[in-house]
């Protein structure tokens, strides 16, 4: 049985956390509105990282309680001494805010294949009074990498954009790495078995991303820009990977039509 790790008082913060994440004059996201140019397929280049913050708000349906819950669980799992890995950090949101919950011997390692992502990361964490041990690297999860002593592995929206052919070694790698009781915390977007469900709730996402100011020229261009770059799985499909490759128990904890948060643990 898990010994519960308690945080601190002085690392769990009381306040709403966080919401907006997205710093005030903040670049809004353009991408994909009419005559911007645009290559076919989805990049997480440097015109992304600029508006990257306005656009994951405004594309992620609550976003801020998602990462509240990342970091309450986090701090649920992680373990003194041990690492928690953000794989997929962008530029650092979740890094800054995991920081802010959990104990300070606790080392924080973002993740990311976008030298421009990294970078971003990288100011951010330098920003902070060196309290801890941080890094963010540039890894390629599409070629061998290696995991270590990990209590806690985030992965937000992240495991998507891994081609389906490497999610196995990925997560396995993930779990090897993983301390006995030590959790996988994911969020996906995901699919139905059912097509008359995936076709209603993505007809309900494509009207929260109206409601959040995007045109529907914008919603139809990224979601051509995204076909062959974000590949979802079934919830179902996302439990029996993670069981097989080495956690043994698997729980959904968030869930917004065709979006769902998952923990699986070692």
């Amino acid at each position: 049985m898990r010994d519960v790790v308690t945080t601190p008082a002085s690392y769990r913060p009381d306040g709403a956390m966080p919401g907006p994440i997205t710093p005030g004059g903040a670049p809004t996201d353009r991408i994909f509105a009419d005559g911007a140019p645009r290559g076919s397929d989805f990049a997480f280049d440097a015109a992304t990282v600029r508006v990257f913050d306005d656009m994951v708000n405004r594309s992620v349906p609550f976003y801020g309680e998602i990462q509240r819950m990342t970091c309450e669980l986090a701090a649920e799992f992680a373990a003194p001494g041990s690492t928690v890995y953000d794989f997929g950090c962008s530029t650092g949101t979740t890094l800054l805010a995991l920081d802010s919950w959990l104990d300070p011997s606790v080392r924080l390692v973002g993740v990311d294949n976008a030298p421009d992502m990294v970078r971003c990361a990288r100011e951010r964490l330098d920003g902070l009074t060196p309290t801890r041990r941080r890094e963010v690297r540039l890894v390629d999860l599409h070629a061998p990498f290696v995991v270590e002593d990990a209590s806690v592995s985030v992965m937000l929206f992240t495991l998507q954009f891994v081609r389906p052919l490497h999610r196995e070694r990925v997560v396995r790698t993930i779990a090897a790495g993983t301390r006995p009781d030590g959790a996988l915390i994911f969020c996906e977007k995901v699919i139905e078995s059912e097509t008359l469900f995936n076709r209603v709730f993505i007809d309900k996402y494509y009207a929260m991303k109206r409601r959040h100011g995007y045109s529907d020229m914008e919603i139809a261009r990224k979601r051509e820009a995204l076909e062959n770059v974000l590949i979802p799985y079934r919830v179902e499909e996302n439990r029996e990977l993670l069981l097989r490759c080495g956690f043994t128990r698997f729980q959904e904890f968030f869930r917004w039509y065709n979006f769902a948060g998952m923990i699986a643990v070692k």
